[in-house]
Parts: structure tokens; C-alpha cells; sequence
């Protein structure tokens, strides 16, 4: 999808933050995860609050409707944007097995607030997500119409596509990174024939499968 190259703080993707701009919020994080469906790798979040400054932000958008080259290109203009603040947070496979892929997903989520300097409020992708220190609002679809959003998902997205490139270079048999941990073909005929490595997670159903009497929860479709 062809991008702006920057917003104006007139743009309808800052609409959620000009509405709580008005109400007096100052600080207002953008907060996303990533990683929820996939069958190995820690889930990610990210937390970004843009400068309010008509000097130019980044054209960022949906994740999901961006090229990899895309998203890395707008990491590195959101790291390098003055003013920005931004805050990643990780939940590893084992805590992903020990609470749900639900509450571990949230757990990444707070960790990446809590490494801002100031927030005020939270914008979060998707449902309601209860438990952060400051007041939140959750915008379904939320990527694709808060530009704060936009850039956490970005955020996301990246930290954990390095993290599965990386793991591809610790696992290479199991194709990490075509499929990012997904349970794409290539990597289930890899689990049947190579069985789970440390960065599988043992309670998705295709993985569970393959070890004796785990507890399963139910894959997630994303």
C-alpha cells in the first residue's frame, strides 16, 4: 500500500489524539502487540507517543497492510523523530505457556508502557485491556485509525520479525524466517519431522500434539 510520507496534526489518523488532547491529556501512548496466532516466539508490544509538532510525523499505517522493507523503513524514522517515546515490551514463550496467549499478550503490553518516560493515557488496539497505571481507550481496528496506534504496531511487528530472524539463524530446520513462527506448511511438516524446539509453544494445539499429555489452549487466528 502506497503511504504518506508524513501526517499533519490535522490528519484523520490523529483524530483519537486530538480528541484527548482536547479532553487535557498530554501523553497519549499508542499500544499494540504482535505475535498472538503464531506457534513459537515470544508475543511483542510496543507503546509510541509522537511529538505534537507540525514538523512532520511519519506516514505511518497498519502494520499489516505494510511490506517488511516498509516497516523497517518507518522504525527507523519513528527511533530517529525527535521528541518520540517509545517503549517495547516482550513476554517469552515460557510465560506465553504459563498464562495464555491472551493474558501474556496484555503482560507484553504493560511492560512496553511502563518503559515510557511520561503517559497520561492509553490508546490500545483491539478489545479493552484492563490493568494499566493511567486511563485507557480501546479502538477496534484501532491500527488503521489512530496514528499513535499505527506506530506501536509497527513497533511490534519489527522487534518480533528480528527476534524470528535471529531464531532462524539458532533453528534454521524449522524455516523461521519465511513463516515468522506461523503455522504455515513448511512449518508444520518441519515440527513433524524435527518435533518442537525451545521457542515452540507447548500449549498451541499443533504443537502439543507432538509431546505427551500437555495442557493445550486454543491457537488464535491472525
Amino acid at each position: 500500500m502506497k503511504r504518506r510520507a508524513v501526517l499533519t496534526l490535522d490528519d484523520e489518523l490523529l483524530r483519537p489524539e486530538r480528541e484527548l488532547r482536547a479532553e487535557g491529556f498530554c501523553w497519549i501512548a499508542g499500544v499494540d502487540e504482535a505475535g498472538r496466532g503464531p506457534l513459537a516466539g515470544a508475543v511483542t508490544a510496543g507503546a509510541v507517543i509522537l511529538p505534537w509538532c507540525d514538523a512532520g510525523i511519519p506516514g505511518v499505517f497498519d502494520s499489516k497492510q505494510l511490506s517488511a522493507e516498509a516497516r523497517e523503513e518507518l522504525f527507523e524514522e519513528l527511533q530517529s523523530l525527535e521528541g518520540v517515546d517509545i517503549g517495547i515490551g516482550i513476554a517469552e514463550v515460557s510465560e506465553i505457556d504459563q498464562l495464555n496467549i491472551l493474558k501474556a499478550a496484555h503482560l507484553a503490553m504493560f511492560r512496553a508502557v511502563a518503559q515510557l518516560k511520561n503517559v497520561d493515557h492509553v490508546l490500545v488496539d483491539g478489545l479493552p485491556v484492563r490493568g494499566f497505571p493511567v486511563p485507557s481507550r480501546n479502538l477496534v481496528k484501532g491500527d488503521a485509525r489512530s496514528a499513535s496506534i499505527a506506530a506501536a504496531s509497527i513497533v511490534a511487528k519489527v522487534v518480533r520479525d528480528r527476534m524470528m530472524m535471529q531464531a532462524d539463524v539458532e533453528y534454521p530446520q524449522y524455516g523461521f524466517a519465511s513463516h515468522k513462527g506461523y503455522g504455515t506448511a513448511e512449518h508444520l511438516e518441519a515440527l513433524r519431522k524435527y518435533g518442537p524446539c525451545p521457542l515452540h509453544r507447548r500449549s498451541f494445539r499443533p504443537v502439543a500434539e507432538l509431546l505427551p499429555e500437555t495442557p493445550v489452549q486454543q491457537q488464535l487466528e491472525f
